[in-house]
């Protein structure tokens, strides 16, 4: 049974025992047969729905994967997080966090009237507005994008074309944002090229063991566990995991951290990643979704895994004094 007193320490189990309940994980969650895989992007709609794999990646390097962690899939929306990363390195905290904003919307992740409620301020790079404001400051941009996300993995990355030109064809909704946020000055270049930049990005193919080795980097203060190149600095992290926080599972992000406790990030293609700052980062793929377009199987392992390796960043105990 899972440890429901299990309590955050410094670190991770022993390698043994991580491997043994990231397997137990797998098999408890594999034949759960509920939610839909997303399909207003047609190429998406014909992903496969028994598709499972989980990857634990710890920032010491050890990993462990199980299921189908080297199936490739579009990362979707949590490129959100990485590519706001690298605007954090090259613009800094104050200056993003004036032009960007990390609050919640309350509304969901492609909101028009967020903007308008809000007198054109994007609110959050983790929602569609915040996100094509993001990518519209990345200083060099498509290069700089592939380049960062790729030294995120550690690989290069690279973009499913099949995937993007099926989104390039349904992205009216996106235009439409970038050009509102245009009529603010709230969008920092051209809003059709910026929103081409940001399908791009959504586009590029990803296993869940890269996932797992990009959250891991955050977890590691902005080195690559595997690489050890250093990707961002630290402080870096601490803003997006700040962001991560706030709306990193769209209308769920609070249920997300009151059940889980830690930062994470979806994408309506089935994966989300979860970052145990110091720790690791765990990421899941799975296809179907539940309403708010979040994997059903990932948000249950994740669950699982976060409460048997004692990860919740809010979880506490006594002092033994105070027994």
């Amino acid at each position: 049974m899972t440890d429901l007193t299990a309590v955050s320490t410094g670190r991770l189990p022993d390698r043994d025992r991580v491997r043994r309940i990231v397997d137990d994980a797998h098999a408890r969650f594999a034949g759960v047969d509920e939610g839909r895989v997303a399909d207003y992007i047609p190429a998406l709609a014909s992903a496969d729905p028994g598709l499972f794999g989980l990857s634990m990646v710890a920032v010491d390097g050890a990993s462990h994967d199980v299921g189908d962690t080297d199936h490739p899939f579009s990362i979707q929306s949590i490129s959100k997080a990485f590519v706001y990363a690298l605007v954090c390195q090259d613009l800094g905290h104050d200056e993003v966090l004036r032009r960007i904003g990390v609050d919640g919307t309350g509304l969901p992740f492609d909101s028009v009237m967020a903007l308008e409620l809000n007198r054109g301020a994007p609110m959050n790079p983790m929602v569609n507005a915040g996100a094509l404001a993001t990518t519209s400051l990345v200083a060099g941009g498509w290069e700089a994008v592939v380049d960062g996300l790729s030294a995120f993995a550690g690989r290069r990355l690279e973009v499913d074309e099949g995937v993007y030109a099926s989104e390039a064809a349904t992205n009216r909704r996106n235009q439409a944002i970038a050009r509102l946020l245009q009529s603010y000055g709230t969008i920092y270049a051209d809003p059709l090229e910026t929103t081409d930049v940001y399908t791009r990005q959504c586009s590029l193919l990803v296993t869940t063991h890269d996932l797992g080795v990009m959250a891991a980097t955050l977890a590691d203060g902005g080195v690559n566990p595997i690489t050890h190149e250093r990707v961002v600095d630290a402080a870096v992290c601490l803003d997006v995991l700040a962001a991560l926080a706030t709306a990193g599972l769209y209308e769920q992000s609070g249920q997300w951290l009151a059940t889980i406790g830690l930062p994470g990030k979806s994408g309506v293609s089935g994966g989300i990643i979860t970052i145990a700052p110091g720790k690791g980062g765990l990421a899941t793929f799975s296809p179907p979704l539940d309403v708010a377009g979040n994997s059903v199987r990932g948000r249950l392992a994740t669950h699982h895994l976060s409460q048997a390796l004692g990860l919740n960043i809010f979880a506490s105990a006594p002092h033994p004094d105070h027994g």
